[in-house]
């Protein structure tokens, strides 16, 4: 289920096709989608649009849960950052203060909730939230 705010002011539209086809404005996306929000991610004061896809890369063969990050030029969806990582594993994400809170998991079955902010080229570590917790202790604190 795709979650997320999408506001009647918004610039951007995500249109289900399928299961593993959206397209977001004339962005085609051909992957599932699991999380989709707005906001100003990059502080330049223009919406942007961060679309959670589940795939794999070329660094990380196993599909998993990544970050796109777009901005809306001459009304059409251009890529800002098409993320294959942040930092743990990623189960989920929310838009909160200008900055992306990340609900991850750990290599070793552990959870964190983290906040990255925008650094020019992408998406940097900020601070942790919570670390080293249980899943229901993380997800009741990345849901406050």
């Amino acid at each position: 289920m795709v979650t997320g705010h999408m506001s009647s002011q918004s610039n951007f539209t995500l249109k289900k096709v399928n299961d593993s086809l959206y397209f977001l404005n004339d962005w085609r996306l051909p992957y599932p989608v699991y999380q989709f929000q707005t906001g100003d991610v990059d502080g330049d004061g223009s919406e942007d649009a961060m679309v959670g896809v589940i795939k794999s890369t070329r660094f990380y063969p196993e599909k998993a849960r990544r970050l796109f990050i777009f901005k809306q030029v001459n009304g059409k969806a251009r890529a800002l950052w098409l993320g294959s990582k942040l930092g743990g594993i990623l189960e989920d994400f929310r838009f909160v203060d200008g900055k992306i809170r990340a609900l991850e998991s750990t290599t070793d079955s552990l959870f964190v909730v983290s906040d990255y902010k925008w650094d020019k080229f992408g998406m940097a570590f900020d601070h942790f939230i919570i670390k080293g917790v249980d899943q229901q202790t993380a997800i009741k604190t990345f849901s406050q």
